[in-house]
């Protein structure tokens, strides 16, 4: 193998592959906005927002910024709820406590099954939905989220049970 080195070697170097943010590890080597989009609680208008307070181009490559923006964007992404309208905050209005956060990574998970066990409990319409296995929100059911038997004719069982009957014969 030759001493010499790729061209781009160098913008290599300085990428950093993974970046942490909470709990999570996010891929360097994609955009910002694409690898924030990555992280469970952010989604494409929570990761603009987040690049246009923090001064970055969004189409930039995350691992190539320097430990600075990072840092910076990083402490956005925790500390969202404060930077934002109370709307686009995912957490609004905490059952005991009363105030309007952010979740993300685990913490989003853990929050959402705190909510629904909290809902079962108390018997509330949409508990009880939620402990029956059916449909929360309004959806219909006449004709969808049957999740027992077959749905429909089964051609095959009926030539079968007609062969059947014909061979007996």
């Amino acid at each position: 193998m030759s001493e010499q080195q790729p061209e781009n070697a160098e913008e290599d170097d300085d990428i950093r592959y993974f970046v942490r943010i909470g709990q999570s590890d996010l891929d360097g080597t994609k955009s910002v906005e694409r690898s924030l989009t990555e992280l469970e609680g952010i989604g494409h208008r929570a990761a603009r927002v987040i690049t246009d307070k923090a001064g970055v181009d969004r189409t930039a490559t995350f691992g190539a910024l320097d430990d600075d923006t990072i840092d910076e964007i990083v402490d956005l992404v925790e500390g969202f709820a404060d930077e934002v309208p109370e709307w686009l905050a995912n957490h609004r209005n905490d059952f005991f406590e009363g105030e309007t956060t952010h979740e993300i990574g685990n913490e989003l998970q853990l929050t959402r099954q705190q909510d629904i066990n909290r809902m079962k409990m108390i018997d509330s319409y949409k508990g009880v939905r939620h402990k029956r296995g059916q449909k929360v929100r309004g959806q219909r059911t006449k004709s969808t989220g049957r999740t027992e038997g077959t749905i429909g004719v089964n051609v095959e069982a009926i030539k079968e049970e007609a062969a059947e009957d014909g061979g007996e014969e």
